[in-house]
């Protein structure tokens, strides 16, 4: 069982919120990969790195009951959410497994797709787990995965060092635990490499303004992010105010936008 140290931002009532937030705001992205990559009713298709299930909700109402997801995590108290979340929209043909990403094979076979959105970023050897997502698919079945190539590209408008330091700090974090956050760089080489069709790379780029709907995905990261850092001990309450102090003032500038991290997006086909 994973304990909430085992991820960068825990796994606590107010990230299982704000993960819901997040696939509100990135769905239509994420449908409109589903849709381009054909994942369509009675597909069998796998979540990969699930956690709390709004991804895999999504999949199952796609697949219908003629098809099957089965949705895979580390952390125990997000598959609990994420099954209470597929219990109350009805969904039996909906699944999820616990499994380690990083040590533990997936017992499946013959799969038509794979979702997953910001996993490999977090393990420890994303190119083993690549090779191990291939085995379970089955020729002429995709991948669609969304990963970061360029975390540094997440700025403000007008910019502010101290936000800056935090973008670092992020970033620092996440290579501390394992994890590399532009992993997106390499897996179109990788996936070749294990006999997939590279059928699409697009880059995801965003550039909220307050009043957008899109902005309250990185607004809410900054809050969890800080008080994340605060709560392990990397960084004073006092440097975090000032962080939150120096975003909020630039957020409230007549015409303050944000461009967010760059996301690359894979579409591609096993041969």
């Amino acid at each position: 069982m994973a304990t909430e140290r085992d991820y960068v931002l825990g796994t606590h009532d107010e990230e299982i919120t704000r993960l819901g937030l997040q696939h509100s705001v990135w769905r239509t992205h994420a449908s409109g990969a589903w849709r381009r990559a054909g994942f369509t009713a009675g597909q069998r298709l796998l979540d990969l790195g699930c956690g709390p299930g709004y991804a895999s909700v999504d999949l199952g109402v796609l697949v219908g009951a003629g098809g099957r997801v089965v949705g895979v995590d580390r952390s125990r108290r997000f598959l609990d959410s994420a099954r209470a979340r597929a219990a109350a929209h009805g969904l039996a043909n909906v699944e999820f497994l616990e499994l380690d990403l990083d040590a533990q094979p997936l017992p499946l076979t013959g799969l038509d797709g794979v979702w997953s959105r910001w996993v490999f970023a977090f393990v420890r050897d994303p190119r083993a787990l690549l090779a191990r997502v291939a085995q379970v698919v089955r020729p002429g079945g995709a991948l669609v995965l969304h990963e970061y190539a360029d975390y540094r590209a997440w700025r403000l408008s007008p910019p502010t060092p101290e936000f800056a330091w935090f973008v670092e700090q992020v970033q620092a974090t996440w290579r501390e635990t394992g994890g590399e956050p532009d992993v997106g760089l390499e897996l179109p080489h990788w996936l070749a490499a294990l006999g997939f069709e590279i059928v699409q790379l697009l880059p995801l780029v965003e550039s909220p303004r307050p009043a957008d709907y899109f902005w309250q995905w990185p607004n809410a990261f900054v809050d969890v992010g800080l008080q994340r850092m605060v709560d392990t001990g990397r960084v004073d309450p006092a440097r975090a105010e000032r962080v939150r102090a120096a975003y909020r003032a630039s957020q409230a500038v007549p015409g303050a936008f944000q461009l967010t991290p760059t996301v690359l997006e894979v579409i591609a086909v096993k041969r």
